[in-house]
């Protein structure tokens, strides 16, 4: 099965190596960030990976903001580079889902 993506065909799947290195990346990224706030901010690990993952993903709740010079510097190279990265991960994991999830309903109508 194929899908059409700007005149080209891929597969409904995904190019899994691809993709494992865009998750690892997204992944290497928030540890880097969650390293980063523990250390410099003194935050428990949660709250940092928590204030990474609220960041990149631009909810940005509030609740934990950086508060000195070097954390707020970070932060603004930290979450323009990463928002890119983060969402492009989330729209990958989004395709696959509903790929399996159109694949699995293409079964059960064939049956």
């Amino acid at each position: 099965m194929s899908s059409s993506s700007g005149g080209k065909s891929t597969p409904s799947g995904w190019d899994h190596r691809g993709n494992k290195v865009i998750a690892g990346r997204a992944l290497a990224l928030l540890a880097l960030g969650a390293v980063f706030y523990r250390v410099l901010e003194g935050w428990e690990w949660v709250d940092s990976l928590y204030f990474c993952t609220v960041a990149l993903t631009t909810v940005g709740f509030g609740d934990l903001t950086p508060t000195t010079s070097g954390s707020k510097l970070f932060t603004i190279f930290y979450v323009l580079g990463g928002i890119a990265l983060i969402t492009t991960y989330l729209n990958l994991l989004g395709r696959r889902f509903v790929g399996r999830a159109k694949n699995r309903m293409d079964s059960q109508s064939g049956s």
